[in-house]
């Protein structure tokens, strides 16, 4: 019987003076992670073999220069440089920035290629990132250029997910953002991520108001009766179970959320205050939409504490585990559907014909 092959995660570095190196290296410090996955960062050896000394974290580090070189039972890591970097814990530095983008880079273009199977991305600074190459707001919008499909932020827990009508947009900016078209776009990458990325059958999902209390009645605002609650009628026509528009201030605190599959937020504060509030340490940035998996941890680059060995890796795990039940449900989900009548039509038994 042949051995059943490890799925290989794909994973960019982030800014190296921040903690995404830290929480790396420690998620794969427990020989357990080994047995669900084959992990390949993509640094460089000499930098990480740096770093795993700083932190004093006891692992093993294989150094490959090409994707043919990855082995199952290591942690691998692509060498997509091997000039030293000069890293300053907690400060922000263009210079890093560049390395930041040429992992998520190399990373990327492993995950086209089918050379690793899901994408974990460590936190990165939006700021020193920027450059010709990168002119996006975060990972989300850079993978929606990079691969196949609609991206959407969607932050998920077992028992909270959060998506996201606008994610890093200007307040001054989301009512002209905010249209039936993205509503009913939006929904629909949801919907479709619950039935096949978590295998929900009958997804319920809520939406959150543009407004104060939903713009009681367009008393403060008239976007949540104007756009949003005629939408959602239109989108319930097709079959869904969607409901709202709901007021986002006592939406979290009276539970109400725990009645729902997933939550839309109209902006990004407006889901993600409650989400990390409810969830920080054990939530999980996934990019719902895309044709290939990619996850991250719930936090950034976390300056303050970089260097100090203070990072605690519990997201960073969470963020592979969800990547690798993603992409089990997505191989299921995909077998299922493949051709449906062929796996359930039968021939009719014939019929016996007794004798008179």
């Amino acid at each position: 019987m042949k051995k059943e092959e490890k799925i290989r995660v794909g994973i960019s570095i982030g800014d190296l003076n921040g903690i995404g190196s830290e929480v790396t290296l420690k998620a794969f410090e427990d020989p357990l992670m080994l047995d669900f996955c084959t992990p390949v960062i993509f640094a460089s050896v000499k930098i990480l073999s740096f770093l795993k000394k700083h932190y004093k974290v006891n692992i093993n580090l294989h150094g490959i220069d090409d994707t043919s070189q990855i082995l199952d039972g290591k942690i691998n890591v692509f060498n997509v440089w091997k000039e030293p970097v000069n890293i300053n814990f907690g400060k922000e530095d263009p210079k890093v920035g560049q390395y930041t983008l040429k992992s998520l880079q190399a990373a990327t273009e492993a995950l086209k290629n089918d050379q690793v199977d899901v994408l974990v991305t460590a936190p990165i600074n939006k700021h020193n990132i920027q450059s010709d190459n990168f002119k996006f707001p975060g990972h989300t919008d850079y993978l929606n250029q990079e691969l196949d499909g609609n991206s959407l932020m969607f932050m998920v827990t077992d028992e909270l997910k959060v998506g996201l009508l606008t994610d890093h947009v200007a307040l001054r900016d989301i009512t002209k953002k905010i249209t039936p078209k993205l509503i009913t776009q939006k929904v629909n990458t949801i919907h479709q991520s619950l039935v096949q990325d978590f295998r929900i059958n009958k997804p319920k999902i809520a939406i959150l108001g543009i407004n104060p209390h939903s713009g009681d009645h367009g008393v403060i605002g008239k976007e949540d009766e104007e756009i949003l609650k005629p939408t959602i009628e239109k989108i319930k026509e097709s079959g869904k179970l969607v409901f709202g528009p709901y007021a986002a201030d006592s939406f979290f605190g009276s539970n109400n959320y725990k009645a729902f599959d997933a939550i839309i937020a109209s902006y990004h504060d407006q889901g993600l205050i409650p989400f990390k509030t409810l969830s920080f340490g054990k939530g999980v940035n996934f990019t719902a939409g895309l044709n290939k998996v990619r996850t991250s941890p719930d936090h950034g680059t976390a300056f303050e504490i970089a260097g100090k060995n203070q990072a605690d890796a519990s997201s960073f795990k969470e963020a592979v585990f969800t990547a690798l039940k993603v992409y089990k449900n997505r191989k299921e989900y995909a077998e299922l559907t493949k051709n449906p009548l062929k796996k359930h039509t039968k021939k009719a038994p014939k019929k016996q014909v007794q004798n008179q």
